[in-house]
């Protein structure tokens, strides 16, 4: 059962930035050249852009099974300390000046709120967790919720 699942897709908006770049740049790299080696010029701009667009837009944050999954990080949630959703101010302070460099960041630069995971125990990779979402509210009150659910369990 899964108590949490979201995508950080990336906005439209930056498809439409990005769409306008490649025609934008590609045009200033197309001037004097054939119409074979313009058109290559357009395809590699376009799969460069939406590569990364893809990759950013293919990070994924579930919570199951008494696990919080947040792309390549998995934490057992028997491990998780303290958890708060944090609002704009707070996440641009724990991703700057008042971030761990050892810590876990899954931050994208179009989203602004986040949930921060305390670690314990002292086998931690990682003092803490920072992850980007558009649901903090949700995401931290899924993380109690399974965590909850494990310590009833035992």
């Amino acid at each position: 059962m899964r108590d949490y699942h979201e995508r950080l897709r990336v906005p439209t908006s930056w498809w439409l930035i990005a769409g306008m770049c490649v025609l934008i740049l590609g045009t200033e790299l197309f001037a004097g050249y054939n119409l074979i080696v313009g058109a290559a010029i357009y395809i590699v701009l376009a799969l460069i852009c939406a590569g990364t667009l893809l990759h950013w837009g293919g990070a994924v944050v579930s919570v199951s099974g008494g696990e919080l999954r947040a792309t390549a990080a998995r934490l057992p949630l028997a491990t998780a300390g303290e958890v708060r959703p944090l609002d704009e101010a707070q996440t641009r302070a724990m991703r700057g000046p008042r971030a761990d460099p050892s810590a876990y960041l899954l931050i994208r630069p179009y989203l602004k709120e986040s949930v921060y995971v305390e670690i314990t125990g002292a086998d931690a990779r990682w003092p803490y967790l920072l992850i980007n979402t558009r649901q903090p509210a949700k995401l931290a009150d899924a993380i109690e919720r399974s965590r909850a659910a494990l310590v009833s369990q035992d």
